[in-house]
């Protein structure tokens, strides 16, 4: 498991992003305060290693992604664009280490704290996690338009979804910049607290979450996450498959042997008109 202990990365540096495990709460730090945190090829990769240690621990049930000094995260470094050998390497290594993929897989809740800028692809990586609560300080948007991109951290996806389509096209579009209260106002976050309660209320609202077991939570995230692509009907069924799924998960523990067999059937897929639907 990475550990937060580290003091510097291959090439000398600090790392890119520390991990920390207090108790059942993995706590994962931005960790480039001097450039805003922003988000490079070393951070990447960091992030990528961290996240899958986090996935394969059966002991953390709760994550909290936050970030060291003045701002969560001001999205790409744009210092490092076009640093790539070819398009083609970019493209293989973005497929190998698919590190938005594994956040958003991860099996257990996360918790976004943010604070200071929280901007492009920091703002998605917000809309990543499954519960955001912010700082009286965070400043959000989406610059990228005004660079002549698009959001890349699959936040014309998550933002509609999050958001809903108009507010969505809204900050998209004009890149315009909204506070902690409007976050909480569109439904961004959850809470909006004072910046030196952001930690302990972060670890707060971790330890609620946390309170479940790990497959009880991956099987909600599923149904909510999954449910937001069918249509209401489908999402249903959908749900209702998937708390059968969990009742003979805990026959499984509690039960005869027959049940331990039948837990063991793998979780319930979309079917294919679902997923045509969809």
């Amino acid at each position: 498991m990475p550990d937060e202990t580290q003091s510097a990365s291959r090439d000398g540096a600090p790392p890119a992003v520390l991990f920390e495990k207090r108790g059942a709460i993995a706590w994962v730090t931005l960790n480039r305060p001097d450039q805003l945190n922003a988000y490079n090829m070393a951070m990447r990769d960091a992030l990528y290693e961290i996240l899958s240690a986090i996935h394969d621990d059966d002991d953390i049930r709760a994550m909290v992604l936050t970030g060291a000094g003045k701002a969560f995260s001001t999205g790409g470094d744009l210092s490092e664009f076009g640093s790539a050998p070819s398009p083609t390497i970019a493209r293989w290594v973005r497929f190998r280490r698919d590190v938005w993929g594994r956040m958003r897989a991860l099996p257990i809740p996360t918790v976004a704290a943010l604070h200071g800028f929280t901007v492009g692809g920091g703002f998605e990586m917000a809309l990543l996690c499954d519960v955001a609560i912010a700082a009286d300080d965070t400043r959000i948007s989406f610059p990228e338009t005004g660079a002549g991109m698009i959001p890349g951290v699959a936040g014309t996806q998550t933002a509609p979804r999050r958001l809903g389509f108009g507010r969505a096209m809204d900050l998209c579009i004009t890149g315009r910049w909204f506070d902690a209260r409007e976050a909480l106002l569109v439904g961004l976050v959850a809470e909006v607290v004072p910046i030196g309660d952001l930690e302990r209320r972060a670890f707060e609202v971790a330890l609620a979450l946390a309170r479940l077991p790990r497959e009880q939570a991956a099987l909600l995230k599923t149904a909510i996450w999954e449910g937001l692509e069918l249509p209401i009907r489908d999402a249903i069924a959908f749900e209702r498959r998937l708390a059968e799924r969990y009742k003979m998960l805990q026959l499984r523990d509690r039960g005869p042997k027959g049940a331990r067999s039948a837990a063991a059937q793998p979780l319930p897929r979309r079917s294919a008109a679902e997923s045509r639907e969809s």
